[in-house]
């Protein structure tokens, strides 16, 4: 990605980019950068023609990369692909897809166009002969999602980029607040930064006062409360929940999802997986992982593995009418003190 972007600011582009990776909004994000740095506003309503190998053959969006560009000086082909270069899908009624006029077009790629493919998938079938010979040509791009350090320094820069400064400890209450989407996370900097004006900084007062905190968070913070044996506070966060019109099932929900995690953490961990690799296994951001495996600190296997019995009790009991929804639950953030 480093030599891709010296190469654009350069004015160097190759004539094929493959994008691909769970990070969806970085990879839209360079395909707008990119597509700036290709072609002049005026020349971008017909230089930039789009495709999706869902509903168009990939030998058509060939055809018209060798087609040279009328009234633009540059073409700019975007494919969206979820079946060209991606592993099989299994959709029945599927297009069929010529790849030899890709592999023919990609021995002489027309000077004059660039293809950029957005694969939506984490992975490429590297058995296909036409990856083998995008991955020799160097076109892959791979847009894995961001560890927490770098999505802290992404945070930062962007507000940075605006003039603005950021503080760390104000990042990464942002991060614990918005979650890892990208798009919502850009989205709360920018507002940020407009708060802050021209040449201000961003503080985590700001962003205390500033930005919701999440559901997720909050259910975070009152089972961090309960296991410090801090009662008072767990109770008042367990009320601002419901004067939030939050449900208890719902609450009762994500208290089970997260110390499902946590035991999953603490399994894991036992067989000296990375947080990568427990990513990977429990489907989760990096970061989620990180915060579980601290809050998991706290609690024993056998512990969790308890707690998780007594709240699927306590949902069937909440569903069936056997017990106040709103009074069941605060008893068993007392039983979690307990």
């Amino acid at each position: 990605m480093k030599d891709v972007m010296k190469e654009l600011k350069a004015g160097k582009f190759r004539p094929v980019y493959v994008l691909y990776g769970k990070d969806r909004y970085r990879m839209r994000q360079f395909v707008s950068d990119l597509t700036d740095k290709l072609l002049p506003p005026e020349e971008q309503e017909l230089g930039l023609v789009k495709f999706d190998t869902s509903e168009t053959p990939i030998e058509e969006a060939v055809a018209e990369a060798e087609t040279l560009p009328f009234f633009a000086s540059r073409k700019l082909v975007l494919i969206r692909d979820s079946s060209v270069l991606a592993a099989a899908q299994g959709k029945e009624g599927k297009l069929e897809h010529g790849t030899d006029a890709l592999i023919a077009y990609l021995k002489q790629p027309n000077e004059s166009s660039v293809i950029v493919f957005q694969v939506m998938a984490e992975k490429l079938d590297e058995r296909r002969k036409v990856v083998k010979l995008l991955k020799e040509q160097d076109a892959l791009i791979p847009f894995q999602e961001l560890q927490e350090n770098e999505l802290l320094q992404w945070t930062v820069k962007r507000a940075e980029e605006q003039g603005r400064g950021m503080s760390r400890d104000a990042a990464q209450l942002l991060l614990a607040r918005t979650g890892t989407n990208m798009q919502q996370l850009a989205h709360e900097v920018d507002k940020l930064c407009l708060h802050a004006g021209s040449g201000g900084s961003i503080s985590s007062s700001d962003v205390e006062h500033l930005i919701a905190s999440t559901v997720e968070e909050d259910v975070f913070a009152l089972i961090d409360a309960m296991a410090s044996l801090q009662v008072d506070r767990a109770l008042k966060l367990y009320g601002e929940l419901l004067l939030r019109r939050e449900e208890p099932i719902k609450i009762a929900a994500l208290i089970a999802r997260q110390f499902r995690i946590m035991l999953q953490v603490k399994e894991l961990e036992q067989h000296n997986y990375s947080p990568q690799q427990m990513a990977g296994q429990l489907g989760l951001h990096p970061y989620a992982v990180k915060l579980a495996a601290e809050k998991a600190k706290r609690f024993t296997a056998q512990t969790l593995g308890k707690h998780l019995n007594k709240l699927a009790e306590l949902d069937y009991s909440m569903k069936t009418g056997r017990i106040d929804k709103t009074l069941g639950l605060e008893l068993f953030l007392l039983s979690l003190a307990a």
